[in-house]
């Protein structure tokens, strides 16, 4: 292998990996020792700094990552915006469905259908921006109640909530 090639070879392990890369790992991934890859991570920093480059290696304690400049943070946030359609766990769409269909709905709701705590469902939602808080039950402890947002049509491209598939029930069995 031909030294010279290394940094880059090191900038696409780092660009395929998308998170902090331990040196030992791209040491053996390479067949290098750790000071050869250091150098090499050394020269690709260089490289970035010279260059007038939108990008930049970054160590974390024995760990690196490739990273954006700050500088390009506001282009990058208008590029992604409206944030693309985010994959959703079975337990979040889980609780996301109940707050869809029987909306406005209090966290104990949602928990006495699912059987379950539903604490973090319903924060990656709220983070996620696909329901809000939309005022109080006018009951004992006035729980929070849910619903669905704009985000919500938008990730799921509906309408309105109308346009949302009916429920299939099960069958009674007489």
């Amino acid at each position: 292998m031909d030294l010279e090639n290394i940094p880059g070879i090191i900038e696409a392990m780092l660009f395929v990996a998308g998170e902090p890369v331990p040196i030992a790992d791209i040491s053996n991934a390479l067949l290098l020792t750790r000071i050869e890859v250091e150098a090499a991570v050394d020269a690709l920093s260089e490289r970035y700094t010279s260059e007038k480059s939108g990008l930049r290696a970054v160590r974390h304690g024995d760990s690196v990552q490739l990273t954006t400049k700050a500088a390009a943070a506001p282009y990058i946030e208008k590029l992604l915006q409206p944030v693309k359609r985010q994959n959703l766990s079975q337990s979040v769409m889980e609780t996301l469905s109940i707050i869809a269909y029987r909306q406005p709905v209090t966290r104990g709701d949602i928990e006495a259908i699912r059987g379950v705590k539903s604490d973090y469902s319903i924060q990656m939602l709220l983070n996620r921006g696909l329901i809000r808080e939309d005022g109080q039950r006018d009951t004992l402890g006035h729980p929070t109640l849910f619903v669905t947002t704009d985000a919500f049509l938008q990730h799921f491209e509906l309408e309105s909530l109308g346009d949302l598939p009916k429920p299939q029930l099960p069958e009674q069995e007489i």
